[in-house]
């Protein structure tokens, strides 16, 4: 049995979803003529409260567009030093929109109004870039599944409208922040000018991502899908996965904290760690202490077939997911508070 806490995207279709992708009506999407995919993204935009909804094929690339449709070359971004529009996108940024990217210190990949502020180039000053959009992320990835607050994204809102900035929300992991606080997507909608929402990560689809917003600006979405190369046929086949997943698999993301939040009590126990970040949702960051590698950890781990992430700079990642079983859970506590230097 391996147990693989890599990622929240190695998960595989169960029986019922896969039930349900064999039976969804498909047409081709590119005419807008697949009836699944047109269900799907008008549940999306009226979940999230947004005027508009467009299917991605992956998060990578609803983000790439939105952030083509708020700016232009020459211009930059806000964002945290930690953000996956920064880190973890193939330099998109840069290759798709000619943007550059203004990184905060934040805390856990969080950034703040008052830093947002002290971030924005004078506009009237031609030296430096034109400052137009905020990225934001939730949860944050590398800052361990942090959530970002309500009051501090309507202090990011106030500050981007007093300053004619756009604000994107890369919500890779928003469901797992929803779930968490019991919040209502609507919030999200009706304060991001865009949005994008995955949903191969913890709600275990094959693929997809939706991208929500302002109509105008996603009036436009679909032809910057066209030329990122994201146009799809049948797709309804996907999309009805992704129907699936938001209605079993949304709840049962409390689960995947719930089991986070027990490793990261046992982490915090052995002698063997120096530290753990705070563990909201399904993401546990640690580190080891000076006497032992991160390389040998995980070769220990792999011999009993236990696969994590080494995010680099010391920084080990466990993902918990819905492939991941209880059994699983037992057998990797138990191994964790056994090893042995």
């Amino acid at each position: 049995m391996t147990i693989d806490l890599r990622s929240d995207t190695v998960t595989k279709p169960s029986k019922s979803m896969l039930e349900a992708i064999i039976s969804a009506k498909t047409g081709d999407d590119v005419y807008k003529e697949d009836p699944t995919v047109n269900e799907l993204e008008r549940r999306m935009a009226e979940m999230f409260g947004a005027e508009s909804a467009l299917f991605f094929p992956t998060g990578s690339m609803a983000n790439q567009a939105a952030i083509k449709l708020h700016t232009q070359p020459g211009e930059q971004l806000i964002c945290d030093k930690w953000a996956h529009v920064y880190n973890y996108e193939g330099g998109g940024v840069s290759f798709n929109s000619g943007v550059s990217c203004k990184l905060i210190d934040g805390e856990r990949g969080l950034i703040t109004a008052a830093q947002v502020v002290d971030n924005i180039n004078p506009p009237d000053f031609y030296h430096s870039p034109l400052s137009s959009l905020v990225c934001l992320e939730n949860t944050t990835n590398k800052g361990g599944g942090a959530c970002y607050s309500h009051s501090e994204i309507l202090k990011i809102r106030k500050v981007c409208d007093e300053h004619n900035l756009g604000l994107h929300l890369d919500g890779a992991r928003l469901m797992n922040a929803i779930v968490e606080n019991k919040e209502d997507p609507s919030f999200y909608g009706t304060t991001f000018d865009t949005v994008s929402i995955c949903l191969s990560k913890g709600l275990g689809t094959p693929l997809g991502t939706v991208l929500v917003g302002q109509e105008r600006l996603m009036k436009n979405a679909i032809r910057v899908r066209k030329v990122l190369g994201g146009g799809m046929r049948q797709v309804g086949f996907m999309a009805a996965a992704a129907i699936y997943a938001l209605d079993n698999n949304v709840e049962r993301l409390a689960e995947d904290h719930k089991r986070a939040k027990e490793i990261s009590e046992v982490l915090e126990s052995s002698n063997y760690i120096t530290k753990v970040e705070p563990t909201e949702t399904n993401i546990v960051i640690f580190y080891l202490n000076d006497s032992i590698s991160e390389d040998s950890f995980i070769r220990d781990l792999e011999k009993e077939q236990i696969r994590i992430s080494n995010m680099g700079h010391g920084k080990l990642r466990i993902v918990t997911h819905l492939d991941y079983t209880q059994e699983m859970h037992n057998m990797l506590l138990s191994f964790l508070k056994n090893y042995c230097l």
